[in-house]
């Protein structure tokens, strides 16, 4: 490929470049963070080192290891412009200013190296009129590439090419930021806020207008506005305290100017209610998050816990959350699937004041997106897109038509005054009935408003998606838990389908297959799904419900099952790839740390957290965490071992979870020849292309491993740091309780001096360890917690 990005630089630190800078260090592409130098202070990189402050400090985490911080360099564009001219990619993320931006991009093209490619992250000037007066060559490399805040965790990437920009350099980009960066791509058009501010604020507007003319409070909106329409939790008054009520605010007032002919848009950008209540947010400097007041503000209760206050519309006063309660939700908030809880609300004989709600914001969403085709986009799937990835939605707007069927939502649009474009009418009458075209559940057709039929979606060739072979003779074997793949080249997968993923029987059933037609069918396996999560640990009703009822044989069974399941993937004669994703806990991660190879997504958080259940690892957790952790430093002569043994049992004590993939690289979970893949959607494509690599290379399973057990004294050292953290009230008695048994398990029972054990005995003593903590009433009640809040129990 002609083009390469090994050296990026990024100017502008504020809180959009600094975090494109730290994704950039996420993927291992060294980056100059470079910004201007400050005109009273004597430190040059004062701007640039306080941008990254606050970066690194933010939560959710934008790095996904500090040990990636060295990927970064600091400078100012005065000393270290030169960063410039040896970049492959320079990415432009200063004010939003055109005059600052277009003199900027004079210096960069006085001294670009040929073939670097310069992006703007603009999210409203258009994009071209930031290259005029650049050299042609300049123009040929330059586009937009506009990215959703924070990009380590929105997928959406927007690029934006100009007339000018060389096609070779967009598809390049295009490639990198989905192969590279993980990102999903939707090319825009240059047109003002591209497609998915435009969208957020021509649907906003309007939802702030309606808001405030129709009494609703804060708590209300909210509660209605996340996932109950399949959005994120934030609604709709979290997520603009998030974004920030200045940049909300920012970003709003300039696309205004932009779309004299957007008349939707116009009418409600322009509204008088909204804009008195954001200038008064903005005099009060209420920002949201950033100044920990906005619509809400964080308070402390009289017991000292955090506590959130919700803004009154009206007296403009933070008051205590109310907690909503509408016929229509508790009616719908149980149904499964977005299509059929939103017809419970819309199609209700009568609507209370929250289907109102949800009425105006569906009918009036579908009305703004069918209004700007063609002027965005040609077809409605960049906008679905856009929407999805780059605001979290569980679907995009056109999506969502279809599953309440096109035809009969337009009648009802219509009555509620909400009419759409004179196309989607159109197309309705040449008898096509829905945007995309189906082949059973999945998508194979897009409907073009130009050429007025449908246009074929292209599938990406060898990449693996479970949706094509659902139901087809490519799968093999199913059951209620997991089922059985054929995904070509000799490779077969299991992908677990139980709520959460959680372990049981079938799983166990369907994995034992697997690993039975290793020797007739496959040359490996793949374990993962498609799902958000890849398992959530053992099915803790089932354990708490045989613990109660003395079943205490089948619950060792069940115990040893998962320890023998996980010992025979791990001498597997053939290659296991485990693909975790999303919650891998407990079983979960268990099952992850037995495999021959770990392919996960860069989003994986991983890890033992039994204690939080009142129990201890017993599916060969605990013997991985001291094969892993402790047995390399055994090997080496005169050793300290506390340390070693000290990170293993605080790991497991304190359930511990990485919040990346990386992460759990530095926490021993995943080793260091593991893969990490951060397009989610890749994982399995990249999974299966792991077995048939190790496969080919001569996979041999590894020798069978004695386990370091410190005796009788390391015990005794492990039990005193458990009663120093119960003394400091770092934990309850019955944590330490726990703790201790742990304790006992990893110092290998009774052993009066350290020694070498063999596998199975460190397996049995945690299964041991496990049943009596079952039979005990404190362990059952935190399970009891964990399952019916989803909160664990502190007793």
């Amino acid at each position: 490929m002609k083009y390469n990005i090994h050296k990026a630089v990024v100017i502008g630190s504020g809180t959009m470049g600094a975090a494109i800078a730290v994704h950039l260090a996420n993927i291992g592409v060294p980056v100059t963070l470079l910004d201007i130098v400050p005109k009273d202070s004597p430190d040059k990189n004062k701007i640039v080192k306080e941008g990254w402050d606050r970066c690194i400090k933010a939560k959710p985490a934008n790095l996904m290891s500090n040990d990636l911080k060295t990927f970064v360099t600091l400078g100012n564009l005065e000393d270290d412009f030169g960063a410039v001219a040896e970049a492959d990619w320079i990415c432009e993320a200063i004010i939003e200013n055109l005059k600052i931006k277009q003199d900027l991009m004079t210096r960069i093209d006085e001294v670009r190296k040929p073939n670097a490619i310069v992006t703007t992250n603009t999210s409203g000037i258009p994009v071209h009129a930031i290259a005029e007066g650049r050299s042609k060559e300049f123009k040929q490399h330059f586009l937009g590439t506009h990215f959703f805040n924070p990009p380590r965790y929105l997928k959406l990437l927007e690029i934006i090419p100009t007339a000018d920009t060389s096609k070779d350099v967009t598809e390049f980009f295009i490639h990198f930021g989905e192969f590279k960066l993980g990102k999903g791509i939707v090319l825009c058009k240059d047109t003002p806020n591209f497609i998915g501010n435009r969208v957020a604020f021509g649907t906003g507007a309007f939802a702030l207008d309606f808001i405030l003319n129709n009494d609703y409070t804060v708590d209300e909106v909210d509660a209605l506005t996340g996932p109950l329409m399949g959005r994120p939790k934030t609604g709709t008054f979290r997520l603009i305290d998030l974004v920030g009520v200045d940049v909300w605010d920012h970003v709003g007032k300039n696309l205004a100017p932009l779309i004299p002919h957007d008349k939707l848009g116009q009418k409600y950008l322009a509204a008088e209610k909204p804009r008195k209540l954001m200038d008064t947010l903005l005099e009060r400097n209420w920002l949201g998050n950033k100044t920990k007041v906005g619509f809400y503000k964080e308070v402390r209760g009289e017991d000292g816990k955090k506590e959130f206050y919700s803004l009154d519309l009206n007296t403009l006063e933070h008051v205590p959350a109310g907690k909503p309660h509408f016929d229509s939700v508790k009616f719908a908030k149980d149904v499964e699937g977005l299509g059929d809880r939103l017809k419970v609300i819309l199609e209700a004989p009568s609507a209370d004041k929250a289907a109102k709600l949800v009425k105006a914001l569906t009918y009036q969403g579908f009305q703004y997106v069918s209004t700007i085709i063609p002027e965005v986009a040609d077809n409605v799937k960049p906008i679905d897109d856009a929407i999805r990835w780059g605001f979290m939605h569980e679907a995009g707007a056109f999506e969502t038509w279809d599953m309440l069927g096109v035809k009969e939502t337009v009648k009802r649009m219509k009555a509620e005054g909400y009419a759409p474009a004179k196309w989607v009418d159109e197309m309705l009458k040449s008898g096509v009935e829905t945007f995309y075209q189906y082949k059973g559940d999945n998508k194979v057709g897009v409907y073009d408003v130009a050429k007025k039929k449908y246009a074929k979606l292209k599938q990406p060739e060898g990449f693996v998606f479970l949706k094509d072979l659902r139901g087809t003779k490519k799968e093999i074997s199913k059951n209620a838990g997991a089922s059985l793949y054929d995904i070509g080249d000799g490779v077969g997968l299991v992908e677990f389908h139980t709520k959460m993923n959680t372990l049981d029987d079938d799983i166990s059933a369907i994995v034992t297959e697997a690993l039975d037609k290793l020797d007739t069918h496959f040359d490996g396996l793949v374990v993962g799904s498609e799902a958000d999560n890849f398992s959530a640990g053992a099915n803790l009703f089932m354990v708490v419900v045989a613990a109660q009822q003395g079943m205490w044989d089948q619950l060792d069974g069940a115990v040893k099952k998962l320890q023998n399941m996980n010992m025979r993937m791990r001498y597997s004669p053939k290659p296991i790839v485990i693909a975790p994703a999303g919650l891998a806990l407990g079983g979960g991660c268990e099952i992850t740390m037995h495999a021959s190879r770990v392919v996960a997504a860069a989003e994986t958080y991983i890890g033992l957290v039994e204690l939080g259940a009142g129990v201890i690892p017993a599916g060969a957790g605990t013997k991985e965490y001291m094969r892993r952790i402790i047995n390399p430093a055994m090997r080496v002569e005169n050793v300290e071992p506390f340390p070693f043994i000290q990170k293993a049992f605080l790991q497991i004590g304190q359930a511990k979870v990485a919040t990346s993939a990386e992460e759990a690289r530095g926490m021993g979970i995943l080793n260091p020849q593991d893969r990490i893949v951060v397009n989610r959607d890749h994982l399995l494509t990249e999974a299966k292309k792991e077995v048939v690599h190790m496969a080919a290379s001569g996979y041999k399973p590894p020798a069978p491993e004695l386990i370091f057990a410190p005796g009788r004294d390391m015990y005794g050292a492990m039990k005193i740091g458990a009663w120093s953290f119960k003394e400091g009230k770092y934990i309850t008695e019955y944590d330490s309780h726990i703790a201790t048994k742990l304790a006992y398990v990893m110092a290998g029972g009774e052993l009066s001096k350290p020694q070498w054990v063999s596998e199975q005995y460190i397996l049995d003593l945690e299964r041991e360890a496990f049943l009596s903590l079952c039979g005990e009433e404190k362990t059952q009640a935190r399970m009891w917690s964990l399952l019916q809040t989803g909160k664990p129990l502190r007793n």
